[in-house]
């Protein structure tokens, strides 16, 4: 199951690249294990995905040589306004899981009454 949902993918990618660039693997490779697994994303969601927050100019893309000396890796990295969109769906969010959790709550304390 893949629970990752345009706008949580757009989430997850954004938030991927908040604290370093990444090439696209490891952009991959970093959102499926630190969900635990949870978030089985694969490459054909990823690579539209980017190229729709690069064009939204989010994100920002540049080549790079190989550290291992093999083929050269297109890097992702957050714009500014890619930070402002991280900030802005992290308070979005934070709002909506604060209002299922009161909505699960109500329902878990309606059972225990």
């Amino acid at each position: 199951m893949n629970p990752l949902k345009s706008g949580t993918l757009d989430l997850a990618l954004l938030a991927a690249l908040e604290t370093q660039p990444r090439y696209g693997l490891e952009i991959l490779q970093h959102i499926n294990a630190r969900s635990g697994g949870a978030f089985d994303l694969k490459e054909g969601s990823l690579y539209p995905a980017l190229h729709r927050l690069v064009k939204a100019s989010w994100v920002e893309s540049e080549w790079q040589e190989s550290d291992k000396g093999g083929a050269p890796r297109k890097y992702y990295r957050l714009t500014e306004s890619g930070q402002a969109a991280l900030g802005a769906k992290k308070a979005e969010w934070r709002t909506l899981r604060g209002a299922l959790d009161a909505l699960l709550v109500e329902r878990l304390m309606g059972r225990l009454a």
